[in-house]
């Protein structure tokens, strides 16, 4: 089939003002035919303009004699589409194994050329920014551009302006490095810094586990490089996450972290901080240090801790960056550069990452772009990579977000520092994330005590030969000229002199010292017990301040035409203030908001549907009906020192709780907010929650204020709307690591969210919000009950006038609360007494006893809950609460935690209530 038969569908018209078009503007026309009018432009030596657009709508018949040469130039241009299309597939870019073959191969013939071309000058060349030149020196060209040491996959790109300016700047020195010799010096150094690291841990602390770089040493001068070149270009702060591969190089190699403290670590000595502090194995640890580069510029460097769950430390440094970003460069992200480091098998088999490079250009989680390093050991753990994913590339997610990936050979060091400075230029030119795929190999098993022969013997044979990249490297540059050949003994020894004085000096000391992780952003806010947890804060706010705060948020402009529910809303909240001093639960959160903005306090909020709220209470964002402007009222209010900006998530838990741990992470100030959209969605950032939630300060040192609103409570709409699987979170509270609530009221709803921010520490805080009690007319406060209150840990009940008539007392928490005190109006049964714990972790177990003791007549102490006996708070009752014997009031213990049958659901829930007034009635 003629290769030009799709022209014959069109009149010659299209096609001349197609091209005018092109003309005036190529960057407007689709990119085939782009690249076609590009070659037609070629030829144009060779026939009138009439005569080629005749020939195009002609299937491109013969024109005169120069018709096979018009031929021949289009077949030159499909050559070098192929090469920038699937020339990466071309590259030696595997030091230690053969690569797989590739079909159709870039062969001459398969374009319609033939070696007898080689010697012709084709004008085709200017399309690679050459001279008319013969196809044989084109051919060098892009050989050298896209089948060496790099290949790079971007043709996917629909930007235009993205794709020229990738093909131009690929163009340069045919894509490869021209460093000076001191540059290349520098280069070798951090090589051999690389590779001294691990040979003296390797004989120091032989079999320990350390996850070393060996076999992707390269990475090391390439972050350096980053650092420097991010720094020339107006970068001031870096924010890096990596898992174990190479952590310990990177720490000592690029942030400066003292090796006798790394050195003490593997000695196992035991931390200089016993209080808050247990401490994590070493590869975990994070660091914050600051770095003055060569030509003088000082950057902030950040490695953030993560636990072994892989890939989870990616939206923990997105979270970091934003909050610096939005903290100190608004309106230049650019400042802040994340780098998020990968294992070939982690970013290709972990979901997380999908959902992270999902947020790159989302308003609410966007950083100006991540440079993406995979240091690709072609292994995970004992898996082979061809038993680790089923796409082509570890990177191929990157095609999720259209951004570019650069395949690197780790044994050409060169290269890899070029194409990290090609990472660098387009991240800060299109603020879009790139990805580097460092090929190389991992030199021994997947911990120095592993034998990884025992499942790739053939691989680990051909390791076993392989000269190492500072090696090979300078060998290199031996045979250049630039080195003489004792120089690498030379910076060898002098790099090791410098370790052995460290670890002599470390082994004097008794304790590792650990540094907290941005101590900077921490200045002022002190570590805690739980005691001080317990403490009263004072919470008040002048009543005056605050009605003018609820005039702002319950008033619309006159001048802009709003849906009639919204109106309808936004005036009820007018009514509740104003009129009926009797507020629900929105006005409570509304006004915790505004009063700690006018404190210079900052509030983020993000999950699925809070702009509106999952139950339609909340309407922090109100839409213009016309045009869909966005307002947002809590931004109206006067004098306020601190910024509201709420974001609508994307359908993720995982990666979006722990982007917001590592904003609440680097923002203390910011009372930073994810909520869930039902309770139990949470369940899908468990690891968030396990592993950073609960255990960061235990295990790093780092405080954190994150706050997850989780809608809790049996309203009879099945297992998955109706538990936040509290009994899960409980049992993680020990000592000091965070608050768990469940508030009953809107007044204390909104001291607790005050407490979070006006304390001199940050602990998470898990509340289990309501959905019945948003608009029940028991649950609400009065105006003075939040300009004079004080957050309640425990309420007792305000309805007994006779304590001495009390015989049974309930205790419970939540919503249950109401369903209780309505069946004993039902009952008339004024021998019960019913008492709120508001929080419970910490428990105020002194207030408790207190209450306890002021009722002198109990005989029968009831714990009240509406999950079933194995969830809920019992079993973190029976651990902690032994002031008296608990009777237990709850459903059977089931499987799930709610029935899917509305009246079965009904029915349990009625049995647990009635056995709090029938000791007879027992599960």
């Amino acid at each position: 089939m003629d290769r030009f038969s799709f022209l014959n569908a069109a009149h010659t018209a299209f096609f001349a003002d197609l091209y005018d078009q092109y003309l005036q503007n190529p960057d407007t026309v689709e990119p085939s035919w782009r690249s076609f009018f590009q070659g037609f432009d070629f030829a144009s030596e060779f026939a009138s303009p009439t005569d080629q657009l005749s020939a195009m709508a002609n299937g491109g018949a013969t024109v005169g004699d120069n018709s096979e040469k018009l031929q021949k130039e289009f077949s030159v241009l499909k050559l070098i589409e192929g090469y920038r299309t699937r020339g990466h597939l071309f590259t030696k870019t595997n030091p230690v194994r053969e690569r797989r073959t590739y079909s159709p191969t870039l062969a001459l013939e398969n374009f319609g050329l033939s070696q007898s071309d080689l010697a012709t000058v084709f004008d085709a060349a200017k399309i690679v920014n050459m001279q008319p030149s013969s196809l044989a020196d084109i051919i060098k060209h892009l050989e050298s551009v896209y089948c060496s040491a790099i290949g790079i996959e971007y043709m996917y790109i629909r930007n235009p302006k993205v794709q020229e300016w990738i093909k131009n700047r690929l163009d340069i020195n045919d894509n490869q490095p021209q460093f000076s010799a001191d540059k290349k010096k520098n280069i070798l150094k951090k090589l051999n810094e690389a590779v001294s690291f691990e040979t003296f841990l390797h004989t120091k602390y032989v079999g320990q586990k350390r996850f070393s770089l060996e076999g992707c040493e390269s990475a090391i001068p390439a972050l350096d490089a980053l650092i420097e070149g991010a720094a020339e270009r107006g970068v001031e702060q870096f924010v890096m996450g990596m898992a174990h591969r190479g952590r310990l190089n990177v720490l000592a190699n690029i942030f400066g972290k003292n090796t006798q403290n790394i050195f003490s670590e593997f000695d196992g000595k035991d931390y200089d901080d016993d209080m808050y502090f247990d401490g994590d194995v070493k590869y975990h640890l994070g660091l914050t240090s600051d770095r003055t580069t060569s030509s003088g510029k000082k950057i902030n460097l950040n490695l953030a801790p993560n636990p072994s769950h892989l890939e989870t430390v990616g939206a923990v440094i997105e979270g970091i960056t934003r909050a610096k970003q939005d903290k100190s460069y608004p309106n230049d992200f650019s400042k802040v550069l994340p780098i998020a480091v990968h294992g070939d098998a982690a970013i290709a088999g972990q979901g997380i990452v999908y959902e992270i490079i999902q947020m790159a250009k989302l308003d609410g989680y966007k950083t100006g772009g991540t440079i993406h390093l995979v240091i690709n050991n072609q292994v995970g753990f004992t898996t082979n990579y061809l038993d680790a994913r089923s796409s082509t590339y570890c990177t191929d997610i990157a095609k999720v977000t259209l951004s570019p990936v650069l395949h690197v050979n780790a044994d050409d060091a060169e290269a890899v520092v070029h194409a990290m400075m090609f990472a660098l230029d387009y991240r800060m030119e299109f603020g879009s994330d790139v990805f580097i795929d460092l090929l190389g190999y991992r030199k021994y098993g997947h911990n120095e005590g592993d034998e990884p022969k025992f499942t790739q013997p053939i691989l680990y044979k051909a390791i076993a030969k392989h000269k190492n990249a500072r090696d090979i490297y300078a060998e290199k540059l031996k045979e250049a000229g630039v080195i003489d050949a004792g120089y690498v003994k030379e910076l060898e020894e002098k790099y090791k002199s410098e370790l052995d004085e460290n670890l002599e000096e470390s082994r004097k000391k008794d304790l590792t010292v650990i540094t907290p992780f941005m101590q900077n952003e921490w200045t002022g806010f002190q570590q805690v017990s739980d005691d001080v947890m317990l403490k009263k804060v004072d919470t008040t706010f002048d009543k005056d301040k605050l009605t003018e705060i609820a005039k702002t948020i319950t008033e619309l402009p006159s001048d802009k035409k709003f849906i009639s529910k919204i109106s309808k809303i936004i005036n009820a909240r007018k009514d509740m203030y104003f009129k009926n001093n009797e507020l629900y639960w929105e006005m409570g959160e509304l006004l915790a908001y505004g009063t700690l903005m006018t404190e210079g306090y900052d509030i983020r909020i993000s999950g699925q549907d809070v702009e509106r709220g999952t139950f339609s209470h909340r309407h922090a964002v109100v839409k213009v009906e016309s045009s869909e402007e966005e307002l947002v009222l809590l931004n109206d209010i006067k004098d306020k020192k601190g910024n509201f900006s709420i974001y609508n998530s994307h359908l993720s838990e995982y990666g979006v709780v722990g982007f917001e741990y590592g904003y609440a992470l680097a923002s203390p100030k910011t009372l930073t907010i994810w909520e869930a959209q039902f309770g139990d969605f949470s369940n899908g950032a468990q690891i968030m929650i396990d592993q950073y939630i609960s255990a960061g300060e235990d295990k790093w040192n780092n405080q954190n204020g994150l706050v997850m609103l989780l809608p809790h409570g049996y309203e009879n709409q099945g297992a998955e709307h109706s538990s936040a699987r509290m009994e899960r979170y409980l049992q993680m509270c020990a000592k000091h690591n965070m608050y768990i609530a469940d508030c009953t009221t809107p007044a204390n709803f909104f001291h607790l969210l005050r407490r979070q921010m006006k304390t001199n520490f940050r602990k998470p805080l898990i509340v289990f919000t309501p959905k019945l009690l948003l608009r029940l007319e028991d649950a609400v406060s009065t105006v003075e009950d939040l300009a004079n209150g004080q957050f309640q840990e425990v309420i007792d009940d305000p309805k007994v006038t006779d304590k001495k008539a009390i015989k049974t007392l309930v205790f419970c928490t939540g919503k249950v609360y109401y369903d209780i005190i309505k069946k004993r109006e039902e009952l008339e049964r004024n021998d019960v007494a019913v008492v709120r714990l508001e929080q419970l972790f910490p428990l105020a177990i002194e207030q408790i006893k207190a209450i306890i003791e002021s009722y002198p007549n109990v005989n029968d102490y009831v714990w009240a809950q509406e999950e079933p006996k194995n969830m809920g708070a019992y079993s973190f009752m029976l651990m902690n609460f032994d002031l008296v014997k608990l009777r237990l009031a709850s459903p059977k213990a089931y499987s799930a935690p709610a029935a899917g049958s509305y009246e079965r659901s009904k029915k349990r829930q009625k049995n647990a209530i009635a056995m709090i007034f029938d000791k007879t009635l027992f599960q």
